[in-house]
């Protein structure tokens, strides 16, 4: 299932780990250990803001992915089903 991360990070640990080098390292591993079709980071309510949108095949895989975004950056997380223009094309059909 085509899913929506919206991780907003805390800004001190956020601080903490540029200044320490670490945010770019820890970045990198999430994707590469969630392979996101798409990724975008900005700000949401003066709050640095991630949102990823990936491939979720079991919600046995939501505590390896929700625990670094916790852990590292005490970020509060959003995880929402998303559909693209072909999913919601599928579904529509569906419905007659």
């Amino acid at each position: 299932m085509r899913v929506l991360l919206k991780a907003s990070l805390n800004t001190e640990k956020a601080n903490d780990l540029i200044r320490s080098g670490k945010l770019p390292q820890l970045m990198q591993e999430t994707m590469e250990h969630l392979k996101p079709e798409a990724a975008y980071f900005t700000l949401d309510h003066g709050v640095r803001t991630c949102y990823l949108v990936f491939d979720m095949q079991d919600s046995s895989q939501m505590p390896p992915t929700g625990e670094p975004f916790f852990m590292d950056l005490d970020a509060e997380l959003e995880l929402t089903p998303v559909m693209n223009a072909e999913d919601l094309q599928k579904g529509l059909s569906q419905l007659r």
